[in-house]
This record gives structure tokens, C-alpha cells and sequence, in this order.
């Protein structure tokens, strides 16, 4: 397959689809039509030298990600209320933010200290630095693992992961050379190896290797050090994602295969007004039949 350039993510009854400097909000309304919207964004770092710098230019991507799901998100959120109920948009908006703000801070909380905590309970019998390191890491890895297979319990998150499913559909369909239409779409993978899932367990594992590396005698600067490191990690899993949407090798395969497994769980099989939806937003931002004829001929 052949990188596009392209990547989204599922939000609320809709995909959001970027290609460099635009994306674009497909949501299937209430009425059942598509509602397609295109806005432009170039990121918080203008500096166009800056956003190439290998591994920084990961963290800048990784703030990007944040930002402009929670703007999709937020946008989705305004077809999908309640008809009856009236709302006020801009206090929603705010407690949105706050609600995407304290997810981060328990994310973080969550994935990172509560692990270096659990593994403080076994220095008490273990001496190895890096046995100790290792299963902090198993432990942070179970939690994962055990939050995002809870999660996709709840009815809501199935829909959304279904419209994942269609997300990867699409650019794995365009990838392939395949006409992007719902038949074609539909027998695609719904795994893709640029997906965020991939990416999150990436920066689980690579942390693992980090901290091993890296001895502090201080509780509490052990603490920090970890916080500190997060946007490195981030940045070194964006080169290992960024290596495996460009290269099919068994190397590529190998560090790309924990992502696509942990994918049978977060994307499920979209239904066929799913898959109109992702190619609503699609061909709002890309011009995919120019490109396979530019890049796959």
C-alpha cells in the first residue's frame, strides 16, 4: 500500500478527515443527511521548518491530534443532542473543554502515575531496578488494555468505534488503489497501521525502555522525571507511526503488530450509511482518484 497523507479520527454519528492543512466533519444528522463541513488549520507551531524536525515534530502532531479532536468533537456534539432540548451552545462548548482538560489530566494520572505508584509495592521484595521498571510497565499495559476493552462495552462507544472501522476502511480502500465507493470500502481492513490505538500502545512500550534507562534515586523525582518524558515518548512513537504508514517490511510488520491487535478493539464493522459517511469526508478534503493516478499507476 502507498502513503496518502491522509488520517482522521471517528467522532459522535461522524468521521473527521484531514489532508495537510484542511479537514473536514462528515455527521450523519437525525434527518439522516450528511452533513459535510471543511475547515482550514495549520497548527499551533506556524514555523514550517520547525514541524519537520524529526521526533519534535511528534509532539507538535500529538498536540494537533488533541486539539482538533476535541473540535470535532465538540462539532458532531451539536447534531446529535436532543431535538427538544435546547441548549446553550457556548456553555456547552465550555464544559466540553473542561471535560477534554481534566480527561487528559486523568489519562495521564491513570496510565502513568497510578503504574509508578502499584510498582512502588514491589521494591519491598525487589532490589532489580529494572525488574521493577518492567512491571510497572505490565501493569500500565494491563491497565490499557482493561480500560479500552471496558470501554467499548458501553453502547455509545460501540457506534464510535464502528465509525473507526470506517475511517480505516476509506484511507486503507484509497491506499489499496481501489475505487472509493461502499463496496470497495467494505472489504477493506479496518485496521490501519497510522491509527492512534497503534500509537498509544507504541508510547506504552516505549516508556517502558525509557525508564529503564533512566535512574533517579528520589521518589518524587522518579515522578517527575516520567511526566517530564511524556511529550519524548510521544514524539519517538510519532517516528515509529509515521515509519510504518510509509514502509511494508517484516521489521515494520513486527513493531506495527500489538497495534493492530489492540485495533480488533477499538474498530468494529461499520454499517453501509457508516461507510457514506467516511467518504463524505474523504473526498471533502482529498482528491483521491488524482492521486491514485499520480502515485499508484
Amino acid at each position: 500500500m502507498k502513503y496518502s497523507g491522509v488520517g482522521g479520527q471517528a467522532v459522535m454519528e461522524g468521521i473527521m478527515m484531514r489532508n495537510a492543512d484542511k479537514y473536514a466533519i462528515a455527521v450523519r444528522k437525525p434527518d439522516k443527511e450528511i452533513d459535510v463541513q471543511v475547515f482550514d488549520y495549520k497548527g499551533f507551531v506556524k514555523n514550517e521548518k520547525l514541524k519537520k524536525i524529526p521526533f519534535v515534530r511528534g509532539v507538535f502532531n500529538f498536540v494537533d491530534s488533541l486539539y482538533l479532536g476535541m473540535t470535532s468533537l465538540l462539532h458532531s456534539a451539536e447534531f446529535v443532542e436532543d431535538e427538544e432540548e435546547e441548549l446553550d451552545v457556548e456553555k456547552e462548548k465550555a464544559m466540553m473543554g473542561v471535560t477534554v482538560a481534566l480527561a487528559v489530566v486523568m489519562a495521564v494520572g491513570i496510565f502513568f502515575v497510578l503504574p509508578y505508584l502499584i510498582s512502588l509495592v514491589f521494591q519491598s521484595f525487589i532490589q532489580s531496578h529494572f525488574v521493577i521498571t518492567l512491571l510497572e510497565g505490565i501493569v500500565r499495559l494491563a491497565i490499557f488494555i482493561g480500560y479500552v476493552s471496558l470501554v467499548a462495552l458501553m453502547p455509545e462507544i460501540k457506534r464510535t468505534y464502528m465509525y473507526h472501522g470506517a475511517e480505516h476502511k476509506c484511507i486503507n480502500c484509497i491506499e489499496q488503489g481501489l475505487e472509493l465507493n461502499v463496496e470497495n470500502v467494505r472489504k477493506s481492513s479496518k485496521e490501519h497501521k497510522r491509527c492512534g490505538t497503534s500509537f498509544l500502545f507504541l508510547v506504552i512500550l516505549i516508556s517502558i525502555v525509557f525508564f529503564m534507562f533512566i535512574q533517579v534515586e528520589s521518589g518524587i523525582l522518579k515522578l517527575v522525571v516520567r511526566l517530564l518524558l511524556i511529550p519524548v515518548i510521544a514524539g519517538v512513537s510519532y517516528e515509529f507511526i509515521r515509519l510504518a504508514g510509509r514502509y511494508d517490511n517484516w521489521l515494520v510488520n513486527a513493531i506495527s503488530a500489538p497495534g493492530l491487535l489492540m485495533q480488533r478493539i477499538t474498530t468494529l464493522e461499520p454499517e453501509d450509511d457508516m461507510i457514506e459517511v467516511g467518504i463524505a469526508s474523504v473526498e471533502a478534503v482529498f482528491d483521491w482518484k488524482k492521486w491514485q493516478e499520480e502515485n499508484l499507476v
